[in-house]
């Protein structure tokens, strides 16, 4: 399964350490988190890899080329920010009209992609995409979901007061062929995945919970917990 990999952010809430690096690229434990990602899902057989750059591009270039995945990966630098959905409907022949992945790569993700492969193959057949979720103790600042029976999305609420659960939307998607091809044609003018997207597949997103770490490094606070 072929993957796209979003790294093009700034990651000002990690100022001022990303300013002389790329979020995508802040250790972890002694290892770039690109590179945990990649090791990760080279290790449940994903690849090839598209990775979006832009913030300090040169850095992740140099990154990759004296990476072990170099000739796993292929650099799409742009100028002019596209948005995760832009960036996705930019790029779709990479998928090349199969299932793919899509990954916000700032996040610190220790989850079994073995196991979400699995759970979107066993998906109920009206879901179109396998949304990874993931328990928070912040509930307020994510976006947290409502499910029904079987998993499957029935409501989203972003970043509320009192949202009704803490099962987090991870922004780790496998998408369908189907999904893809509808962001081809009459979604192709969107450019948020999360706000422009998601909401129109209510009802056809089925949900994998991993009981593995999974953290948003973007504020210090986060970053130091990621690194205990």
């Amino acid at each position: 399964m072929r993957a796209l990999l979003l790294a093009a952010g700034f990651g000002t809430r990690l100022r001022p350490l990303t300013d002389t690096i790329p979020k995508c690229l802040v250790s972890i434990k002694g290892q770039p988190l690109l590179g945990i990602w990649l090791e990760r899902l080279t290790q449940a057989g994903i690849g090839p890899f598209l990775i979006n750059t832009h913030y300090l591009a040169d850095q992740v270039e140099a990154y990759i080329e004296a990476s072990p995945y170099s000739n796993q990966v292929r650099l799409v630098n742009e100028l002019e920010l596209h948005g995760t959905a832009g960036t996705l409907i930019t790029n779709l022949g990479f998928f090349q009209g199969e299932d793919g992945l899509l990954i916000h790569a700032d996040n610190y993700c220790l989850a079994d992609f073995t196991a979400f492969q699995k759970a979107h193959s066993n998906r109920p057949p009206e879901c179109m995409m396998t949304m990874m979720t993931f328990r928070t103790a912040d509930p307020s600042s994510c976006g947290i979901l409502e499910l029904d029976e079987r998993s499957v999305v029935i409501g989203f609420h972003e970043k509320v007061a009192n949202p009704p659960s803490n099962l987090a939307n991870g922004a780790v998607y496998i998408l369908s062929p189907e999904l893809l091809n509808r962001l081809g044609t009459d979604l192709c003018t969107v450019t948020d995945f999360s706000t422009e997207v998601l909401n129109r597949f209510v009802g056809q997103i089925y949900s994998y919970e991993t009981s593995e770490v999974f953290l948003d490094v973007g504020t210090p606070e986060m970053y130091e917990q990621a690194n205990r």
